[in-house]
């Protein structure tokens, strides 16, 4: 890390309202002004740290006349003997490896754990292994079973719900079409019972002429002795 020259006594730093020399207040009031402004402003701007970058801080300040103030995450004392073994094994090559293959044990040793217990709650859930939990737990376990039948038993008349609306939908649907078919059967045999109707000199069919297939003649013209008119 790097600090500013002191060899000068002095530097500027350019702030919003202008420029300000780096060096010791002399005015013993306004020393104790500023250092209260930065010292929470270094506080505030470590917990942001701390929080927003999930890292592991600890800040330690003490003032000039003895006063101490501290800010960790953690814990102090656990961050410096952290700081110190990293100093430690940061001379062994070998020895970052092993710190993340213990790491990496740990967290597996964590997420073998977790499974445990999710497969121990599940478990429960299903009514089994219930010998080894005490009243309050078996309450806090029907609670959580009723809460999940409720939910399911939700989920299930939205389900029902929605197809009885689809069903009805249908139905509707079908009778319409039941009326349009009905309607049309009662169209086609009021025109049977008209042509039944009427008289046989007046019913006439319609003698429909024969056509070859491929050239859409009449057979009768294809006849090899046509006779034509002059």
């Amino acid at each position: 890390m790097e600090f500013p020259n002191q060899e000068s006594g002095s530097s500027s730093r350019k702030n919003g309202r202008g420029k300000i020399e780096i060096k010791k207040i002399e005015n013993t009031t306004n020393r104790q002004v500023t250092f209260c402004k930065r010292r929470n402003g270094l506080l505030k701007k470590a917990y942001e740290l701390s929080v927003l970058c999930d890292a592991e801080v600890a800040l330690i300040i003490f003032s000039n006349r003895g006063r101490l103030y501290e800010y960790a995450n953690n814990s102090v004392r656990a961050t410096i003997e952290r700081y110190k073994k990293d100093c430690v094994d940061s001379s062994n090559p070998g020895s970052v490896s092993v710190a993340n293959t213990q790491f990496y044990q740990q967290e597996a040793t964590k997420l073998r754990r977790q499974i445990r217990e999710i497969q121990n709650t599940n478990r429960q859930i299903l009514g089994e292994d219930l010998g080894a939990l005490k009243y309050k737990e078996l309450k806090n376990l029907e609670t959580k079973v009723e809460k999940a039948i409720g939910r399911i038993h939700s989920k299930k008349n939205e389900l029902l719900f929605a197809e009885i609306e689809f069903m009805q939908k249908r139905e509707l649907e079908l009778q319409n079409a039941n009326m349009y078919l009905r309607a049309k059967i009662a169209e086609t045999e009021r025109a049977q019972q008209q042509l039944n109707m009427m008289p046989a000199s007046e019913y006439r069919p319609m003698t429909s002429q024969s056509y070859d297939v491929q050239n859409f003649l009449p057979v009768n013209l294809m006849d090899p002795n046509p006779q034509y008119s002059r």
